[in-house]
């Protein structure tokens, strides 16, 4: 067996049910964010391209869009608030001339 600067070869003793779990959990979270994604993606192109939307119905859609995100993942509402919001208020700012 070799040592590297003093550190004996680390061998992964892992349960594989355990592995497996863990990719599986891994692979939903990755679901999860993808269809954030695309749902914050689809919202923001609504808000800026639907020329009969009223100002009150994309506040609307953006409410609800932070809701299902919340519902998505609960625990992340400063996330959301740091990444999404601002490009919100600035589609919003930018389709209907708000300051």
């Amino acid at each position: 067996m070799r040592e590297d600067m003093g550190q004996p070869e680390r061998k992964e003793l892992r349960d594989p049910q355990a592995a497996t779990s863990e990719l599986q959990e891994q692979e939903e979270e990755r679901r999860k964010l993808r269809r954030l994604q695309i749902m914050m993606s689809m919202v923001m192109s609504v808000i800026s391209q639907d020329a009969g939307m009223s100002v009150e119905e994309a506040s609307e859609l953006a409410a609800n869009a932070k809701r299902a995100a919340l519902a998505l993942f609960p625990d992340k509402e400063f996330a959301y608030d740091i990444l999404y919001k601002p490009r919100l208020q600035r589609i919003m700012a930018e389709r209907f001339h708000l300051q």
